[in-house]
């Protein structure tokens, strides 16, 4: 496939992956939780974990045993490493699984692991078949003009939602606060009174802590 068809996959299965979060939290909180660090409607982690998919996982269709342990690999490292991430760049913990059973630091568990091997076999035996193939047909021009608008709203909206969260960070280091809990429920108030983007990013999270390091000695 042409790289700007490879994006095009990645941002349907970030879409996806926005709706699936959509319905699991609001099912789960009992209200319309809009999911996400970006502004539109998608989550790269799904995005990339469906190319990932794509990429290496080929080779497993005739095993779908292997498939689904290998499908579940992938999904727990990346949702590992994005969680490791985001806390030492934002200082924050934007999921905890800390009280399931069978976690790892809090940031993966197997209550989440089991899902993500299903997934994973749903995405290569029926979802990839189709979208690959609708790609496919999709006219060289049309592709390359369509990839790049919405790589460069993409981009703006990356830059955008950095910028909020970013701010986020700046204001957890500013609150004079002794405990995790203090500053975390200091930053909410804070927040829930600032711009609508501000709102829908704790509104997003309601797991949201920060982390006690975060604070200015």
């Amino acid at each position: 496939m042409n790289i700007y068809l490879y994006f095009l996959l990645f941002l349907i299965y970030s879409f996806i992956g926005w709706l699936v979060e959509i319905v699991n939290v609001s099912w789960i909180e009992k209200r319309f939780v809009n999911r996400g660090f970006l502004l539109g409607p998608y989550c790269p982690i799904y995005g990339v974990g469906g190319l990932l998919c794509y990429l290496l996982l080929r080779k497993y269709l005739n095993d779908p045993l292997a498939l689904f342990m290998m499908a579940i690999l992938i999904f727990s490292l990346l949702e590992y490493v994005t969680s490791y991430l985001m806390e030492k760049l934002f200082k924050a913990r934007w999921w905890d699984y800390s009280d399931k059973k069978y976690n790892i630091n809090g940031r993966i568990c197997l209550e989440t692991m089991i899902p993500f091997g299903l997934l994973g076999c749903f995405a290569m035996y029926i979802l990839n078949p189709l979208l690959i193939n609708m790609l496919k047909h999709v006219p060289n021009t049309f592709g390359m003009v369509l990839s790049s608008i919405l790589f460069v709203g993409f981009v703006a909206d990356v830059c955008i939602s950095f910028k909020v969260i970013i701010n986020f960070k700046n204001l957890a280091f500013s609150i004079r606060k002794d405990s995790t809990e203090e500053i975390t429920k200091r930053v909410r108030e804070v927040l829930s009174k600032k711009s609508v983007l501000s709102r829908r990013l704790i509104n997003a999270f309601s797991n949201l802590k920060i982390i006690k390091n975060a604070k200015k000695k």
